[in-house]
């Protein structure tokens, strides 16, 4: 059986963690930040945690993660 390959789009831009969670940095931040509130841009610095729904899509691409 040959290794299976690791989705490269997902490696690129998510990790885990120590304990098997998914990291991904937050959503919303690419373009169009005037019209975003100063609230909003505060909450959306760094990263976070997936929720389990969407972590588990993401572990299927992550083979050997």
């Amino acid at each position: 059986m040959p290794k299976m390959k690791t989705k490269s789009s997902v490696k690129k831009r998510f990790k885990l963690t120590a304990t098997g969670k998914v990291v991904s940095a937050q959503a919303g931040k690419q373009h169009g930040m005037i019209k975003r509130t100063n609230k909003q841009l505060r909450n959306q610095r760094g990263t976070t945690i997936l929720a389990d729904c969407d972590a588990r899509i993401i572990k299927k691409f992550m083979p050997y993660g």
